[in-house]
């Protein structure tokens, strides 16, 4: 927000310019060259044209990430005190741009395993030698997941007392993301 608004009015009619700079800096990495002469066309310093292209390039990747409707994206932009032409000049350039931003984020997110199947098997040792009467069992899960087209398998043990425990977390964690506070949070986080 400080980077934003300590931009020279100069540059409030350069946002298409800041705009198009921030989703290239996107596509193909850091362009110092390109805050350069940014910088010269503008009359500013290139650490000026730095922060308000990195300024503009989170707020365009965070509505995109949420694909966010207008109206939600001009109330994020107007708690940040600019002019009524300035925001309109940012909601244009993300709706022009929340397609491509998503898709560019879309390639470079990591690719993470996905479930695939799961074999579990419960196993109760009933004596040993030193004791007659134990009951020791262990649940021992198989999990097998995709990953980049190929299945891998990871083998789990524990006691039905952790299982139990684990489930009971995770079911307290699910109802919890059914209040209101927490889907409000998980929104602006995405």
């Amino acid at each position: 927000r400080a980077d934003l608004t300590a931009v020279p009015l100069l540059l409030v009619s350069a946002v298409g310019e800041l705009g198009h700079l921030a989703v290239e800096l996107l596509r193909r990495g850091a362009a110092p060259k390109a805050c350069e002469a940014a910088a010269r066309k503008l009359s500013v310093g290139v650490e000026t044209v730095q922060h308000g292209v990195e300024g503009l390039m989170y707020l365009l990747t965070e509505s995109s990430k949420l694909m966010i409707s207008e109206m939600d994206f001009q109330d994020s932009i107007h708690v940040l005190g600019f002019s009524d032409e300035l925001n309109k000049l940012l909601l244009q350039l993300y709706l022009d741009n929340r397609k491509e931003i998503r898709s560019i984020l879309g390639e470079l997110a990591p690719k993470l395993p996905s479930y695939h199947t799961l074999e579990w098997r419960l196993d109760v040792q009933l004596a040993s030698r030193s004791l007659r009467q134990q009951i020791k069992p262990a649940v021992t899960l198989k999990l097998h997941l995709n990953e980049n087209e190929d299945l891998t398998t990871q083998v789990l043990q524990t006691d039905p007392s952790t299982l139990l425990h684990l489930i009971q977390q995770l079911e307290q964690a699910l109802g919890e993301m059914k209040t209101n506070h927490c889907r409000r949070i998980a929104r602006n986080m995405k």
